[in-house]
């Protein structure tokens, strides 16, 4: 027994070694040039920076250092990153490395599931694909939280198969656990795994169905008591003692919950796509969605605990539209845009699910064998319908795609090399034939956005070799190097495809995998707001002042609270749409004294109508000239005028509100009185 135990020690160990190099690239990959991200995603960065401030902000997500309005995201993702930037500082590098750690946590997770049902061979080839998944690498090379989510998913998945193994209801409650702390990173997107998770312990548990209901409804209340906790307490906190709840429409997580980050995936963002300017009421009574003034938190000094360095560069939260993501249907897979995030390896793990299906005989319950079919294949299944049929998402939500993709090609390859040594011609078949296809689908893909390279014929020219070796094999030893070859000829894509997604990063606030161009990613907000001069004005004439400036939007903001660690009021919340102030509010700031500059936009629909109209009648337009030595701050009704007159309408009725003549102006709003 002894020498046994030594033995399995030795595999353990050795299979660990196997596996260091996987993780090594795996870690070059994702942490190559990660400082040349600068601060990533500006608006999650700057509620870092925020959050940093007091121990309300850092409960609430508060967006800006004032507490206006909170991230449209659950906490605990954030609060990991604030955490890792209180011992890192608040940069780019700070608030990415969580999500590098979890990508890197997954990777070894899944390593570690599949060696022990499938093998050695099979466990690494499940971790390199891990490694070479493209939407992972742009997902978790910024600070969007998704790594931290497929980090959650995998373990709540090791728990529930482990309970459907052991029958043992403690693993039920560990990954019941880890699914509702999943929900407070990313919400209703934790529960797409739900459905294989309870199928796996119904369908293959060896209880009785009686116990098995009974034990999966009390994890169902654990679940909903981990994910619901945060949302409770912040909806039963009076709105004047919080911040607005980001995202919502009447200021409350449940409404967050379901419309912006539930139903509104689905059926598209409806009111999200409504310009700031139509958006009408102040919400319910008694749930005034103003901004929170706690007297005990006072104006904050320029400089307050350090500002960290300058924004870097563009970022922001695109539309989520059919730009990004392609037409609904299975076939947005497989085609551009969204075909280049994690569809490399599609045909064969759709193919390997065909092979875990006759893994062995259907019995009842069902057996071991058809475990790793229920869950992964069940969780595969389960996403490619919701992003099928789903209208508002980002590409790099699919980076949760990646653990089950990688399990079933790896399971599958490890049922279909198993029974091809055991001398089926079928399996033979099955093998050259799933890796002949994927690859010739690998080649049409990289075709779509105009790539080429030596790897693409490379990848063909190994899979056509070991198609070779397989049809003239005589030994166990050439069937081996057969099948490496195919693994290598289908891996070759999207390792190549992962290098240029590392290499040639094209955006910061919503990171996708390399798409064929260095294209430019646009402005996360107006440039002009976070140049040093307007800086230097708003600074110089804002001491005793507790917000540097009010803007439409975080878009806007962000730059500006990354830049000067000030408070920056964002009125619509994150894209302006977000009832944050009223008319009221605003001139109630204005009379305390909290606030004195305003910035409408560029456009007029960028502004809730009646805050717009209450600024331009009771503020003065401030022109600032941004270039050096263009001289001093000036007042002016239009920009053309001469200083010190008011703002008035124009002949057609709208507000000449629109930026300055020449590209060397800022304009706001002073309302100092």
């Amino acid at each position: 027994m002894h020498q046994l135990g030594l033995i399995r020690l030795q595999e353990r160990v050795g299979g660990l070694g196997l596996l260091l190099p996987i993780l090594a690239l795996s870690a070059g990959l994702h942490l190559y040039r990660l400082d040349a991200l600068g601060d990533a995603n500006l608006y999650y960065t700057a509620a870092v920076y925020s959050m940093l401030q007091s121990v309300s902000n850092f409960f609430f997500v508060a967006a800006e250092p004032g507490g206006s309005v909170s991230v449209d995201k659950p906490p605990l993702g954030l609060w990991i990153e604030a955490l890792s930037a209180l011992l890192f500082g608040v940069n780019g590098v700070a608030v990415i490395l969580p999500n590098v750690l979890a990508g890197l946590a997954s990777t070894a997770i899944v390593f570690g599931m599949v060696r022990r049902r499938s093998g050695l061979g099979a466990g690494l080839l499940a971790a390199m694909v891990m490694a070479v998944t493209p939407s992972s690498l742009a997902a978790e090379r910024n600070n969007t939280m998704d790594g931290m989510l497929t980090l959650c998913l995998v373990f709540g998945a090791w728990a529930f198969l482990r309970a459907s193994e052991t029958g043992q209801g403690r693993f039920l409650w560990f990954g019941a656990a880890f699914i509702g702390l999943g929900f407070n990173v990313k919400m209703l997107q934790a529960y797409l795994v739900l459905p294989a998770c309870y199928a796996v312990y119904l369908l293959t548990g060896t209880e009785g169905w009686n116990r098995k209901l009974l034990k999966l409804g009390a994890t169902t209340l654990v679940i909903l008591a981990f994910s619901l906790a945060w949302a409770a307490a912040v909806d039963l906190t009076p709105a004047e003692e919080r911040p607005y709840v980001g995202g919502s429409t009447d200021n409350t997580v449940m409404e967050l919950i379901v419309g912006h980050n539930g139903l509104s995936r689905i059926f598209g963002p409806g009111r999200d796509a409504q310009p700031a300017s139509s958006v009408a009421g102040p919400g319910p009574v008694g749930a005034r969605p103003g901004i929170r003034r706690p007297g005990s938190d006072g104006p904050l000094p320029p400089g307050a605990s350090g500002a960290p360095p300058q924004p870097g560069g563009a970022g922001g939260a695109g539309p989520g539209g059919p730009q990004e993501t392609g037409q609904p249907g299975f076939f947005r897979f497989l085609t551009a845009p969204l075909s280049n995030e994690v569809s490399w390896l599609l045909p064969f793990a759709l193919l390997a699910l065909g092979a875990l299906v006759l893994e062995e005989r259907f019995t009842w319950p069902l057996g071991p064998g058809h475990r790793p079919l229920v869950l992964w294949g069940g969780w595969l299944l389960t996403c490619l319908v919701f992003f099928s049929v789903a209208r508002f998402f980002h590409p790099y939500y699919l980076v949760m795609v990646g653990p089950p993709l990688a399990v079933l090609v790896a399971s599958g390859a490890a049922v279909l090399a198993r029974r091809l040594n055991a001398g089926s011609r079928a399996a033979s078949i099955a093998f050259i034939g799933g890796a002949g296809a994927t690859v010739g689908y690998q080649w049409f893909n990289a075709a779509q956005f105009g790539v080429t390279g030596f790897w693409v014929p490379l990848g063909f020219l190994a899979t056509a070799c070991g198609a070779i070796v397989l049809v003239v094999r005589r030994t166990s030893r050439a069937s081996q190097i057969g099948v490496s070859m195919l693994g290598f000829g289908m891996l070759l894509a999207p390792l190549a495809w992962s290098v240029l997604t590392v290499l040639h990063p094209t955006s910061r606030g919503v990171p996708t995998a390399y798409a064929g161009d260095d294209r430019a990613t646009p402005p996360f907000g107006p440039a002009l707001l976070a140049n040093p001069r307007l800086i230097e004005f708003l600074e110089g004439n804002t001491e005793g002042v507790r917000y540097l400036l009010a803007v439409p939007s975080a878009m806007m903001g962000a730059p500006l609270v990354l830049a000067t660690g000030r408070p920056v009021l964002y009125m619509g919340g994150f894209n302006g749409v977000d009832p944050v102030v009223t008319e009221a509010d605003v001139a109630a700031l204005v009379k305390d004294q909290w606030l004195r500059y305003v910035f409408l936009g560029p456009s007029p629909g960028q502004t809730r109508a009646d805050v717009r109209g209450w600024v331009i009648s009771h503020c003065a337009a401030v022109f600032v000239p941004l270039q050096a030595g263009a001289g001093s701050a000036q007042r002016t009704p239009d920009l053309n005028r001469a200083p010190g007159a008011r703002l008035q309408p124009s002949p057609g009725g709208q507000p000449r509100d629109g930026p300055g003549p020449g590209s060397n102006a800022a304009p706001i709003y002073d309302c100092r009185g």
